[in-house]
């Protein structure tokens, strides 16, 4: 437990109070005082996001805008793309696309979401590197881009099934956005931002709000008896089906997307050949994980028993001796699949789908085998 000055040295968002006031278990998260859980449970609170809409606070995180000097979106793009391996200029606007910072060794600093909203881009990063992105952003790109850090916009996701009935509701363009879909847009009347994604692989949206008008906003939408508040047990759990990467955790400044399993991400105009390729921090490195691989690689993992497999816990290849050849790095319970979920990083040469790995946990050595993620199907609308 944390000592009470240091829980007085929280910070706190916006639906601070509307957390308490609805039961919320809090609990430090990012510098945050954020709830881990309501009365409901994780295990509720994870089956009704899949099965109906559940309303989560992520105002810890980091909203910024890049306003070009110029005036052309272009130029902010191509600005930012000094950063990333992402192909930048090619977002259409209205359009949004994930994308990693990276450092000289083709480590992941951060990854973030990138909208283009057709005079500026608008970015959403984490929460514990939010200062350091917007430091990176300042010393590399404030030649050419004004950063803006929007610290009076909270932000909420609205995620499940019936999500897009809920928003509609209040925002009668919300059922014609698409995955990935991204802009301002009027929700009960209120200038919002909103995005049709999330980090539960359920349909659904983000929505920034200005702060003043935040907590108006997520009582109305929990008005809606389909609409559940959800912390953040049921937002781990619902991520790791979808066998999302957690920074921090399953990403960090010693991992190359190519190690991650990220490939999708780096468009071909940034890889070797294309008509942009490299000119990004690491694009030696990177590049030449996708020209030759890599030597390792992240990979989903199913427990052949009960018992979860925890982040730390180590990989072998045989069920008794050996050294370990890797390492779990986010694991717990998968509540849709009521069995234990995991992921983690092995050689590639251990990787494939099917095989058989042990993992150690305390002190003996449960079968795991290598599967095929997400865990749970997505349910984008595409």
């Amino acid at each position: 437990m944390l000592a009470r000055d240091d829980q007085d040295s929280l910070k706190r968002t916006p639906l601070h109070g509307l957390h308490v006031s609805l039961g919320g278990k809090m609990v430090p998260f990012a510098g945050y005082d954020m709830p881990v859980q309501y009365p409901a449970g994780v295990l509720k609170e994870h089956l009704h996001t899949r099965t109906s809409a559940g309303l989560f606070d992520v105002s810890h995180m980091g909203q910024i805008a890049l306003r070009p000097k110029s005036g052309k979106v272009e130029d902010a793009a191509r600005a930012l793309e000094r950063l990333v391996p992402q192909d930048i200029v090619a977002i259409a606007p209205g359009r949004q696309r994930y994308a990693q910072f990276t450092n000289a060794d083709g480590g992941i600093l951060d990854d973030l979401m990138v909208a283009n909203f057709g005079d500026h881009l608008f970015l959403v990063v984490n929460a514990a590197c939010k200062d350091a992105d917007e430091a990176h952003l300042r010393a590399h790109l404030s030649d050419v881009c004004v950063i803006d850090s929007l610290t009076d916009r909270a932000l909420i996701a609205l995620q499940g099934p019936k999500a897009e009935a809920a928003l509609a509701k209040l925002c009668a363009e919300a059922p014609a956005m698409k995955f990935m879909d991204s802009g301002p847009r009027k929700v009960a009347g209120i200038d919002c931002f909103v995005s049709r994604s999330g980090y539960t692989g359920e349909d659904g949206f983000e929505i920034s709000v200005p702060t003043a008008d935040a907590d108006r906003l997520a009582k109305t939408l929990l008005d809606n008896p389909d609409v559940l508040p959800i912390g953040l047990g049921a937002r781990d759990s619902l991520r790791l089906e979808a066998g999302l990467c957690l920074y921090g955790h399953d990403i960090d400044t010693a991992t190359t997307p190519v190690e991650a399993a990220l490939e999708w991400s780096v468009q071909k105009s940034r890889r070797t050949g294309g008509a942009r390729a490299g000119g990004f921090p690491g694009a030696e490195k990177i590049l030449a994980h996708f020209d030759h691989g890599a030597a390792r690689r992240r990979i989903g993992l199913l427990a052949q028993g009960r018992a979860p497999v925890r982040e730390g816990a180590l990989l072998f290849a045989d069920s008794a001796g050996g050294e370990p050849i890797g390492q779990v790095t986010s694991g717990g319970f998968g509540p849709s699949l009521n069995a234990p979920v995991a992921m983690g990083y092995v050689p590639t040469s251990q990787s494939a789908l099917g095989t058989n790995l042990f993992a150690e946990v305390r002190g003996q050595r449960l079968a795991v085998q290598v599967a095929a993620m997400p865990f749970v199907k997505n349910t984008y609308k595409r």
